[in-house]
Formats: structure tokens, sequence, C-alpha cells
């Protein structure tokens, strides 16, 4: 039976007779016997094996065995008289699944730049980093979903095709069925969206949380985990065409249950990778960025800060630090002002609330004062903004106020009118980014280095 790399060097035995699969990551040969490191993909280390030249074959296999070719080896586990290492495999047998020209195979035993790496996006999951990268990313997922089950959420999927721009912003991609060598147009010359394929325009949704407001209204908690899309046209390292988002909507909460659920369920994801992926988490901390470990322990063992849009613009003006971008009130915040709140001022994951209603979506709940709505961000050290969320507008006369108000047409919410219109109830929830969640995580300096395969302009060869 085969078993995984990662479980023999956490439990194998000598005296074990084990079978492994994996790609060669080095050889080296001595002259009665090679050294032949694999790796599967399940933890950052290899398994040294060991093949004496009484095997058969001996010669023509090593010959076959480069950097970079498949392999299965079956053996013996042996104490390892290495330092570093404790088992290494004694090999009986060695089949070569598949060759490597050594000449051509592009990870050789050097480091390799992360743009170089996006260019054989097919092989960089070999590579130390991206390795640990994905394996994180997995925990991650397996967390979210731990967290929100182990709570009796239900896990909701969301259309990836929509009729509405849930953010208002407008960057979204079209889906459609046309020739688009003949597309039809109106009379006023205008794209004729009623002869397509879904009788209206229709977009790769950029948010699945209007929907999932619907689920909660019968099953009261409920979540969404899966791909997003936004048509915008940047290159910086922080910007994806296609993510992935994690959003949780609780029917009978507040804005302070909302607060209280985010919080903890960062807390929760945090010390789970931490316990699932120790070593990978310590090669970040030295390879990465140095203070990985220290930035997941103010995570985990910190209450987060709190304090309201209003205030935190009184203590970016006070700051004597230099702003490239202006601090008013009214005007969003910018990362360099999330960070310094975090890293600077509360020096901790930082909860900022009621934000100016005019910077915020419709679906808001507005505070009494009528300038602000009960909106939340969470912003953390280093990377700023990490998760989004407010308490949505119950009132069925605000919240048409509202879509009005930002040039929206109410008949394109009629669906989402009638949730306030049927048994309404104060309802709150939550947006995060997941490779953004990633990204902080692992301290990788660009986004496209934590998803297996980037989609952003110019970028869809795999």
């Amino acid at each position: 039976m085969t078993r995984r790399i990662a479980d023999l060097l956490r439990h194998g035995q000598p005296t074990e007779t084990v079978t492994i699969k994996g790609w060669v990551r080095t050889k080296r040969e001595q002259k009665e016997f090679s050294f032949v490191e694999v790796n599967d993909g399940s933890s950052m280390a290899g398994l040294q094996t060991v093949i004496n030249q009484d095997m058969p074959d001996y010669a023509a296999t090593i010959k076959r065995l480069s950097t970079g070719a498949s392999v299965e080896v079956s053996g013996t586990l042996v104490e390892s008289p290495a330092k570093g290492q404790r088992i290494e495999l004694k090999a009986d047998t060695v089949t070569v699944y598949g060759e490597a020209d050594a000449e051509t195979y592009p990870l050789q035993k050097k480091r390799h730049s992360f743009e170089f790496l996006r260019d054989i996006g097919h092989l960089r999951g070999r590579t130390n980093t991206l390795g640990a990268v994905f394996r994180v990313r997995n925990a991650v997922a397996t967390a979210i979903h731990q967290f929100f089950q182990e709570r009796g959420f239900l896990w909701v999927h969301t259309p990836i095709i929509s009729a509405s721009d849930c953010e208002g912003a407008g960057e979204m991609f079209t889906v459609t069925g046309f020739d688009l060598s003949k597309v039809p147009l109106t009379d006023d010359k205008q794209v004729d969206f009623s002869r397509d394929f879904f009788g209206k325009h229709a977009y790769l949704t950029v948010s699945g949380q209007l929907e999932a407001e619907i689920m909660a209204m019968a099953f009261s908690n409920v979540y969404t985990f899966g791909p997003t899309f936004r048509a915008e046209n940047s290159n910086t390292s922080r910007h994806l065409a296609e993510f992935w988002m994690v959003e949780p909507e609780m029917a009978f909460c507040d804005l302070d249950g909302d607060m209280e659920l985010a919080e903890a369920f960062l807390k929760y994801v945090f010390q789970f990778v931490m316990e699932t992926c120790p070593e990978d988490m310590e090669f970040f901390n030295q390879r990465i960025d140095d203070s990985i470990l220290a930035t997941a322990d103010n995570i985990i063992n910190n209450e987060f800060a709190r304090v309201t849009y209003t205030d935190a613009i009184a203590l970016l003006e006070k700051s004597s630090k230099p702003f490239e971008y202006p601090v008013e009130w009214g005007l969003d915040l910018q990362s360099e002002h999330e960070r310094y709140l975090a890293e600077d001022h509360f020096k901790k994951p930082t909860i900022i609330t009621d934000y100016p209603a005019k910077i915020k979506a419709f679906y808001m709940r507005m505070n009494d004062d009528g300038n602000t709505v009960r909106a939340m961000d969470i912003v953390a050290p280093k990377i700023g903004e990490i998760i989004g969320g407010s308490q949505r507008e119950e009132r069925l006369d605000v919240l048409e106020q509202r879509i009005t108000a930002q040039g929206l047409d109410l008949a394109d919410y009629w669906w989402y009118l009638d949730l306030r219109r049927y048994g309404t109830v104060p309802h709150a929830g939550f947006g995060l980014g997941f490779e953004r969640l990633v990204q902080f995580m692992t301290g990788m300096g660009n986004i496209r280095d934590v998803i297996p395969f980037p989609r952003a302009p110019q970028e869809v060869e795999f």
C-alpha cells in the first residue's frame, strides 16, 4: 500500500515495509549506491531513498533518474545516520513512470523568481515555496468549512452567473451566447440583450451576498464559499480577475454579532493552520517574512481593537506620518491608512465601524444620524483590509431610498425587496477574500502566487 511521505516522516518506523510514489528532487551517485530524494507534495521535505548497486537493473534505472522524474519506490524504512532526518528508505525496487530531460527541465536546484515560476504554472507547484502555499491554502479552506459547520451554518452554492451588480462598481464580465461577429442591436444601436441566451444582460458574479441573504431568510445562518469575478483592468500585486470569496449571512443578527463572529472566525482559521501546517508556516517565517509567526500569534491571542470611522479619521489627522492619499471625513480609507491604524497605532487587528453612507453599498443599514451606515471592516498589520461586512438594511422604505439614490433600478431588485416585505428581520454578514487571507498568512508579496492558476489582465495561459 502506498504511503504519503508526510505520514512516513511523522510516524514511519524502522523495519516497516513501504511504497512511496512521487517526483525526484535530487540525485547523488556514490560508488556503491545512490541517494535519491523523492517528494510527493504532501510535505515540505522529501524522503531520502538509498538505492544499492545490487538492485536489479541498477545502472539503467539510475541513468533514468533525474530531477523531475516520476517514480515508485518500495523498500524498508531504516534509521538515517544523516543529520536532520530521522529515517530513510532502503529501496528494493524502483519503477520509473516518467523521465525528465535534465537539460531542459525548468526547475533546477537554484532559486527561481516568482515571476519566472508564473510562466511555468504547470510545474511551479513542485517548488518548496508554492508547495507550501498550496498546502496552507488547503488548510485555510478546511478551517473555513469546519468553523461554519461546527456552528450550524448551511453551505449554499450561490450562482456564478448573475443579472445584478451587488457592489455597484460596474466592473463585471459579460456572459453572452451571442455570435460576436454579428451581435444584434436595438434601434438606438445598443446591444439587444433581450435576444441573448438569458433574455437580459448577464454577468459573472462579483459576490454571492444577495443570494446568500435569500437563503438566510429561510435557514437563519448560511455561508457561501466560491469563485467571484471582477473585470478591473489592474496589474497590481493585490488584484485578480477571478478569486474566491467567503460570505456568511446571519438572520436575527446585528453589527455587534457580525463583528464577534468575524473575529472568532479569523482566530479559528489561524489556529487551525498553525496546528496543521507548522513546517510550512516556519518556512514562510524563515524565507519570506520573519514576522509571520508573530503576526499569527497577534491574531490568535489578542482581542481586536475597535474604533469608529470618525474616530479613525481623527487619529489619522493627528498622526505625524506623511500619507500619500488625503485624510478627510467622507473619503474612503486607503491601505496606507488602514495599515497605520493596525500596525502603528493599535498594533493589532482593528475593526473600523460606522462608515459614511455615501462611500458604502446600498444594502448597508443606515444609522440614525442619517450620514453613516452600520458597516465594519477588519484591517490587519501588513495587508490592510481583510474582512468587510455590515448589518443589512431590513427596512423596506429605507432600502428603496438607498437603491434609488445610487441610480439603480428598483425593478432589478424586486426579489431582494420582497425579503423586506415578507417577514423581514435584522440580519448581517461579511465578506472575506480567500486569496487575500492566504496571502496575509504566508507573507507572499503577490496575490497571483497564492492561487494555482491566476487570472489577471493578459493572463489566462493555464
